[in-house]
């Protein structure tokens, strides 16, 4: 187990003892109801303990090039990469980047790990203590949204690779459009200090279209 997980525990997961240690050590929920077919009508997956990690500066875009990753061309939309992570730029001199389950982020941890201050104008923006990562999925994601954010997130409007840095009931969150064949899916990232609240309140908005909480073997 990687020690720099082991003792790490998400705020939602208070909310249920049925977490295990999966990939280095991580944390994920896991039960039999995790089906793609959940997953398709609708689902929320606690997806915290998977690495991410910031940089700011004027010389974060040139390092992380130098690094091997693809970058977006304008802020508020993101590039996932061959790994399954994903670089999201968040304006013009802000990214974050968020681990993938082909080697459940380690990739990113490693990053973090190795990162070192030197002359360049590129500052680490450590993310895995600040926010929480939240996964909405199924058809009715832009519904559910609509309860909950002022934002019109509908699929005519908030396409795939997409960013809103917006408000959900009352909580400052980034949301990311990451659909796929799938389904549709929203990454939602808010302050892991409120995570909890926005965890039961999505819970309970999904009710309506007989979404649950579940684990993430249908993501694997």
């Amino acid at each position: 187990m990687n020690p720099l997980y082991a003792a790490e525990r998400s705020p939602i997961q208070s909310a249920s003892p049925a977490y295990e240690a999966l990939g280095s050590g991580k944390m994920f929920l896991t039960d039999s109801s995790s089906t793609e077919q959940q997953i398709a009508q609708s689902a929320l997956i606690d997806l915290t303990h998977l690495a991410r990690v910031g940089f700011r500066g004027t010389d974060s875009a040139t390092y992380l090039k130098q690094v091997g990753f693809e970058l977006p061309d304008s802020p508020n939309t993101f590039v996932i990469q061959s790994d399954g992570s994903i670089v999201a730029r968040l304006s013009t001199l802000e990214y974050m980047l968020l681990g993938g389950f082909k080697d459940f982020g380690e990739r990113l941890a490693e990053l973090e790990r190795n990162w070192t201050m030197d002359h360049r104008a590129n500052y680490l923006l450590p993310r895995q203590d600040s926010h929480a990562w939240i996964q909405l999925t199924g058809d009715s994601i832009a519904f559910v949204m609509a309860k909950l954010c002022a934002v019109d997130l509908s699929a005519e409007s908030f396409v795939v690779g997409q960013i809103a840095q917006t408000s959900v009931a009352r909580i400052n969150a980034i949301v990311m459009n990451v659909s796929d064949a799938q389904a549709p899916k929203f990454n939602i990232l808010c302050d892991r200090a409120s995570s909890l609240y926005l965890w039961n309140v999505l819970l309970d908005a999904i009710a309506e279209f007989d979404g649950k909480a579940i684990g993430i073997q249908g993501l694997l």
